[in-house]
C-alpha cells in the first residue's frame, strides 16, 4: 500500500489497508497524543479505530507537543 504521508510517499510493503490505530502503531508513535486528518477530514480519536487508511489515501498526523 501506498499512500501520501504528511506530504511524502510512503510505503507499506504486503499491506492492502490499515484502521487509524493500527497505522500509528505501525509508525511507532508511541503513547503521545496525535491529531489525524485523513482525506481532509480531521478524525476524533474516538474514530481511529473505525476509519480505515488504504491505496493512495493522504494522511497528516501531527504530535501533540505541550510546552510554553
Amino acid at each position: 500500500m501506498t499512500i501520501i504521508l504528511n506530504g511524502e510517499k510512503r510505503e507499506f510493503p504486503g499491506i492492502n489497508h490499515y484502521t487509524v490505530t493500527e497505522l500509528i502503531a505501525a509508525l511507532e508513535l508511541g503513547p503521545q497524543p496525535v491529531l489525524v486528518e485523513l482525506n481532509g477530514e480531521a478524525l476524533y480519536e474516538r474514530d481511529f479505530p473505525l476509519k480505515t487508511v488504504t491505496e493512495g489515501n493522504q494522511v497528516e498526523i501531527i504530535r501533540m507537543v505541550a510546552g510554553g
